[in-house]
């Protein structure tokens, strides 16, 4: 066997095992959970509750309800990939002095909830906040989906299903399979990845009103996939991008604002804009 053989079956023998742990540690990968239970009031977020949910299979999920003052929505939030509800503390208290409440949902593994993450787990468990909510007396109308970047591929699929008023996708991807294509580009991700989140394949089947914030600048989901979600949605739809933003601070140069003008205009029943692409100076 010649040098240029060797080395060429001990490389492939490398990629073997660097594709075999990475199939076997893709959960791990994907997934990067804070663990730790932090109560609002640590927060003095007045009026905003710490609740329990049981699920079908024995879990407990940790969220945080904030209620909506007479006339305003709620967001149901389902938050991105890092951290944990104490993360998410600043945003909560921003909807909730513009008297919209949030119910915000701490993923399985994340801010004291148990279990383990998974695709599955997480649209599962979005239903049983959906529940929670209706259960509550909050109007179908009166509930709008927000999802946070790893939060979009779960608020889709719940919307693909549930009737809202609403849905904002805040750095969404196409599919989790196309982020670590991109990340990855050296593994045959789209045979192995268990958790897809194939946003395009569910937006088919969503029809509420959509608004789409996405950074110009977003490292680690290109914002050419928050156009593509734009262009293949069917409802009334918006795309707000932000040139000098990244993926986690678009709030620093005006997506607060934006987001309030878009819910305002939806709660005002306007008649439908024709679809268009707004980009903020």
């Amino acid at each position: 066997m010649t040098l240029v053989v060797k080395l060429a079956v001990f490389l492939a023998a490398i990629y073997i095992v660097v594709a075999a742990a990475a199939f076997v540690m893709q959960r791990r990968l994907m997934y990067f959970p804070d663990p730790a239970r932090v109560a609002p009031s640590v927060f003095a977020l007045a009026g905003v509750e710490e609740r329990e949910l049981k699920t079908a299979d024995g879990a407990t999920l940790v969220a945080w309800h904030g209620r909506a003052a007479p006339g305003q929505p709620t967001l149901l939030y389902f938050h991105g990939n890092a951290g944990n509800l104490a993360s998410r503390a600043e945003r909560v208290r921003k909807y909730l002095e513009r008297g919209i409440g949030i119910f915000i949902l701490s993923y399985r593994g994340y801010g004291g909830s148990t279990g383990s993450p998974s695709e599955r787990a997480n649209v599962a468990d979005a239903k049983v906040a959906y529940d929670a909510l209706r259960k509550d007396g909050v109007a179908v109308e009166d509930i709008i989906l927000y999802g946070e970047s790893l939060g979009s591929g779960v608020a889709v699929q719940l919307a693909a299903e549930k009737p809202v008023g609403g849905l904002i996708l805040d750095a969404p991807f196409t599919s989790i399979v196309d982020v670590a294509a991109k990340a990855y580009p050296f593994l045959p991700v789209n045979r192995f990845i268990l958790d897809r989140y194939d946003t395009m394949r569910h937006l088919s089947e969503v029809h509420a009103p959509l608004l789409v914030l996405h950074g110009e600048d977003d490292e680690v989901i290109p914002v050419a996939m928050g156009r593509a979600i734009y262009d293949a949605a069917k409802g009334p739809k918006e795309i707000v991008t932000f040139p000098n933003a990244g993926h986690t601070d678009h709030h620093l140069v005006g997506s607060y604002a934006e987001i309030f003008r878009w819910i305002d205009n939806l709660r005002r029943h306007t008649k439908v804009v024709p679809p268009k692409t707004r980009m903020r100076p």
